[in-house]
């Protein structure tokens, strides 16, 4: 048996051993952390250490034909970490920075709110030459360091929409992408945001050992964690920038929009809203201010009419009217129609100015309203249909293959859809069963209840102009030399369902519209050696004058352009848009304008009112349906 003595002793040695092993286990995990795993020690040197995102040069923007439309120019932030900062003379740094005491004491505060031991944004873009004179005397003011970063430059005040703009994230951009921290900027706008993760590149990162004044004494570790910046990929727009800046000009200041498009490739050779602004409006310290200005704007210059406005079409919506009701044999090329200065039904009257009998190709070339409206109650109303609800489905499924009603798909942010109505939309108003084709009457004529957008409308152009097809509208060439790192949506051929056939009837028409058919719209702005086909539209407005509206392309065999020209409050489309749609396809097709007295009648027009040439006969007085007793 064991003694008392014994099972002491044998404690004894239980006890020793346990501190023993103890001691053999904190010692290993120290040696781990202070030797193997340098995580704390790093941690722990932080206050010495100074942590410098390198942020990449965004990517170049260029046009088509090479022009740099988009660059970079050095910037600088004043960065500070509060928890370093001390015995800061603050007059001299209100001074050298150009800025008030309370604004110092302002930002002072913000930044502690933030973290007093992370950096953040004290002054942001500081000019270069405010940046030469803090240099000389940064050392003094522990905890401040200045940041270099890029800022775009425009070669040209132009296309402002279409570039898009560059600001600092916000908190939802910043949940939605861990890649960005506050003080980052990312696109906002235009191709600057469609194409963002091109552009940005991706950010580096450089450890600096600092020393007790503020000064850097080398790379932390010899730049053993550092991390390089690679710069964002250039862009090849679609955009022509000299087509684009006279458009710009043509406009002058007047409301509206011009979309360009190229029909075999579905590239947008142009993309104008007015008012405009210049894109450096919106760069640096004064964007902010800018902003602010441009968005309380009664024009509203930041909103991009060309993707966002949806208009009554007016009479340039009849091609695609007169294609549905030939597909679907409500009329035939030959079927004519008299017109008695009007179209009479019950209830309804719909004014016109002709007194004469027109075919399709006829009605086309003169606008007429009886015709379009007598062919679209004959659609409707089809009783092969079984119902006006069912005739409406069929003549909305076709606009529906042509884009309308729907967005596009064009890579810009903000496109809007316009609005073609669904047979439900009348039920909720008249009942199920209770309207017919003389209820939405109006819409034969592009007016009532439809909107569409300038996009729309140039895309429908460019179908009619391709005989049956069209590509997705896109604004981005290459990137980075790369065709393939597009959209494959870009380089798909979209069908529509319509005879090529009855496509050959509605541009024969759209042909005397520009050179010279019976009772033909806009034969003044024909183009020497170009055959342009066209179709004039104006659309009531009923907050004040109506919009001229045009549609085009050219030349009429292998077109090589197509064209949407908006002009608000301007009537008459063959008044404003058709001249200024006239001079861009001539601009482009030939590279300088010929005629002359058509650019100075547009830059100069006569005052009080715009009046039309001698030659110009039977501009549409369209639009006007009016309910009789």
């Amino acid at each position: 048996m064991y003694g008392l003595k014994d099972i002491y002793s044998n404690r004894k040695i239980l006890f020793y051993a346990i501190i023993f092993i103890a001691a053999i286990i904190m010692l290993s995990k120290l040696f781990a952390l202070q030797v193997v795993n340098k995580t704390y020690r790093i941690s722990a040197e932080n206050n010495v250490l100074r942590y410098v995102t390198q942020y990449p040069a965004r990517g170049l923007i260029y046009d088509r034909n090479g022009k740099l439309l988009v660059f970079n120019q050095a910037a600088y932030d004043l960065m500070v970490i509060p928890g370093q900062t001390k015995d800061i003379d603050t007059a001299e740094i209100c001074s050298i920075l150009d800025i008030e005491k309370e604004s110092f004491i302002r930002r002072m505060n913000a930044a502690s709110e933030f973290s007093k031991y992370a950096p953040s944004v004290f002054l942001k873009m500081i000019s270069s030459e405010t940046y030469a004179r803090l240099q000389e005397s940064l050392y003094r003011y522990t905890g401040f360091y200045v940041q270099t970063r890029t800022l775009r430059k425009y070669t040209y005040p132009s296309a402002a929409h279409a570039l898009g703009y560059v600001g600092e994230v916000n908190n939802d951009e910043i949940k939605a992408d861990p890649y960005y921290k506050p003080g980052d900027y990312i696109g906002k706008n235009g191709i600057e945001k469609s194409y963002e993760p091109f552009l940005r590149g991706r950010k580096g990162l450089k450890i600096y050992l600092v020393d007790v004044y503020n000064r850097i004494k080398g790379l932390y570790q010899g730049g053993k964690y550092d991390t390089i910046s690679v710069p964002g990929k250039d862009i090849v727009t679609t955009l022509d920038i000299d087509l684009q800046r006279y458009g710009e000009k043509l406009m002058g200041d007047k409301n509206g929009s011009i979309v360009a498009l190229q029909p075999s490739t579905g590239e947008v050779l142009a993309l104008i809203s007015t008012p405009d602004y210049d894109p450096s409006m919106l760069v640096g310290r004064i964007r902010t201010e800018n902003y602010t200005k441009l968005q309380n704007d009664t024009l509203e210059p930041l909103f991009n009419r060309a993707l966002m406005a949806s208009y009554p079409p007016g009479s340039t919506f009849k091609p695609v009217n007169g294609l549905i009701e030939l597909q679907e044999k409500a009329v035939t090329r030959n079927y004519e129609y008299f017109c008695d200065n009007g179209y009479y039904a019950p209830g309804i009257y719909v004014a016109c100015h002709h007194f004469s009998s027109f075919n399709m190709v006829g009605a086309i070339t003169a606008s007429c309203n009886t015709y379009f409206c007598n062919a679209f109650r004959l659609l409707i109303d089809n009783p092969a249909y079984g119902s006006t609800a069912e005739g409406l489905k069929i003549w909305r499924s076709y606009l529906s293959e042509f884009g309308f009603g729907s967005k596009l798909g064009i890579d810009f942010p903000n496109e809007l859809t316009g609005f073609v109505p669904a047979a439900s939309f009348y039920d909720d108003i008249y009942g199920k069963n209770r309207w017919n084709a003389l209820t939405i009457i109006s819409m034969a004529i592009g007016q009532g209840e439809l909107g569409t957008t300038p996009l729309q409308m140039a895309n429908m152009a460019a179908i009619i102009a391709n005989r049956g097809y069209y590509f997705t509208p896109h604004i981005v060439k290459t990137i980075d030399k790369d065709t393939l790192a597009l959209d494959p949506a870009f380089r798909q051929k979209n069908k529509v369902s319509i005879d090529s056939a009855n496509i050959e009837v509605i541009i024969e028409g759209m042909k005397g519209v520009v050179n010279g058919g019976e009772g033909a719209t806009a034969t003044w702005i024909k183009i020497k050696d170009i055959v342009m086909c066209g179709k004039t539209g104006t659309a009531e407005n009923p907050h004040g004058p109506d919009h001229s509206i045009f549609i085009a392309f050219a030349p009429e065999k292998d077109p090589k352009i197509v064209i949407a020209v908006y002009v608000e409050n301007t009537g008459f489309g063959s008044t404003y848009a058709a001249p200024v749609a006239s001079l861009m396809v001539e601009k482009y097709l030939k590279g300088e304008i010929e005629n002359t007295w058509l650019e100075n009648y547009i830059l100069n027009p006569p005052e009080p009112e715009i009046k039309e040439n001698k030659n110009e006969v039977n501009e549409e007085k369209e639009e006007k349906v009016e309910e009789k007793d």
